[in-house]
């Protein structure tokens, strides 16, 4: 018997997710694992029940989908076991931005925005009640980077970041840890999903070493982990500035440069 919370992870049948799991379980959480295959999901959950004797919940579901979407709302919302939330489950999308279909746009931003945040919602009214917990809510630097010309990608990434920044701010106060990670390109089947070649990218992070820097972020309670960025002050410069362009926004009067001349 565990006394650790249980640990919901959303796409977890493979990448990022499963090695969420594994990692979660070599540390003694009881877990439920979600994502659309079930037999994926159980062929996970059976290795991870012998290598590590904790008890795996098979939760299969298509996020995009409302009535799935809301069977593991009310997972969240009713199992008080479970503690923390790994919301994991994403997809991305290759070719310019009027490329793009309708139908595919719509999926993209149910999935990595919708799902995520009424998951995060259904997870955090019970744990603040509870005064505890945690969510993990994984973005990516592409939400940075409007340059890597990954537009509507990430603009859903975008969104994850500052989702996870207003939640911490609310939740925090109230016993609830919140962490956005932000990944750089990672070794996981999100590429081939998305039509692109790995093989092409410059650099690659393992999804193992992904997962353990998080980790150690988690631990830390960082708000903000970016695994693939060497110069912490980066992200501290950034935040800094931010913040300090804020206290420059005055709301009576239109800046002097677009007044117009008399």
């Amino acid at each position: 018997m565990t006394t650790r919370p249980a640990v919901l992870i959303t796409g977890a049948s493979s990448g990022i997710g499963a090695v969420y799991a594994e990692r979660f379980a070599r540390r003694g959480h009881n877990l439920v694992l979600v994502a659309r295959d079930k037999a994926r999901l159980e062929a996970l959950a059976a290795r991870l029940r012998q290598e590590t004797a904790v008890a795996v919940d098979v939760l299969p579901a298509d996020l995009t989908q409302h009535d799935e979407l809301a069977t593991v709302e009310a997972r969240l919302r009713d199992d008080a076991r479970i503690g923390i939330l790994i919301n994991n489950a994403g997809i991305a999308q290759s070719g310019g931005f009027i490329d793009q279909s309708a139908d595919s746009i719509e999926r993209l931003v149910t999935l990595n925005t919708t799902a995520l945040t009424r998951l995060a919602v259904a997870a955090s009214a019970r744990m603040v009640a509870a005064g505890e917990g945690a969510i993990v809510n994984i973005g990516s630097v592409v939400g940075l980077a409007p340059e890597l010309g990954m537009a509507v990608y990430g603009a859903t990434k975008a969104f994850v970041l500052f989702l996870s920044q207003g939640m911490s701010l609310e939740l925090a106060p109230k016993g609830v840890y919140v962490q956005a990670v932000l990944p750089a390109a990672t070794r996981t089947e999100i590429w081939e999903r998305a039509g692109i070649d790995i093989n092409t990218l410059p650099e690659v992070m393992d999804t193992g070493e992904l997962v353990d820097a998080a980790l150690v972020g988690f631990d830390r309670r960082e708000a903000v982990t970016i695994p693939p960025l060497h110069v912490a002050a980066r992200w501290d410069t950034l935040d800094a500035t931010r913040q300090a362009l804020l206290t420059d926004i005055r709301q009576a009067q239109a800046a002097e440069r677009y007044r117009t001349a008399v």
